[in-house]
């Protein structure tokens, strides 16, 4: 018997995802980290793999620094999923705080 079906009445596939728009997409830095932890490799000897200072590493893990394109490319590598993936996260997190940050109110509408 298809438990989630039991539940709600209906087939899992036919329950659409929704994010909650109130929720802050994770940092990169968040998913770095977690893969680290998976690999079991530490902060230091990946930050060397990448070329970058243990200090600029931390402050990504952290969520104080962005991921670059730059950055995204040597992430990319290191992971063997592409650049998209980091750059679509860095996109995110940074539209969503913009849209929470910036002050459009004197911005007009233009119709197209």
């Amino acid at each position: 018997m298809n438990f989630e079906k039991e539940l709600t009445g209906k087939p899992v596939a036919d329950i659409p995802a929704k994010a909650d728009p109130n929720r802050c997409p994770s940092h990169p830095g968040e998913l770095i980290a977690d893969l680290l932890e998976d690999a079991g490799k530490s902060k230091m000897t990946v930050a060397e793999m990448l070329g970058i200072s243990r200090q600029q590493f931390h402050s990504i893990l952290a969520g104080r620094k962005p991921v670059t394109p730059d950055m995204a490319a040597r992430l990319g590598k290191l992971f063997g999923n592409g650049p998209g993936l980091w750059l679509r996260m860095q996109a995110n997190f940074d539209a969503w705080h913009a849209a929470r940050e910036v002050d459009v109110s004197a911005i007009p509408y233009i119709a197209a």
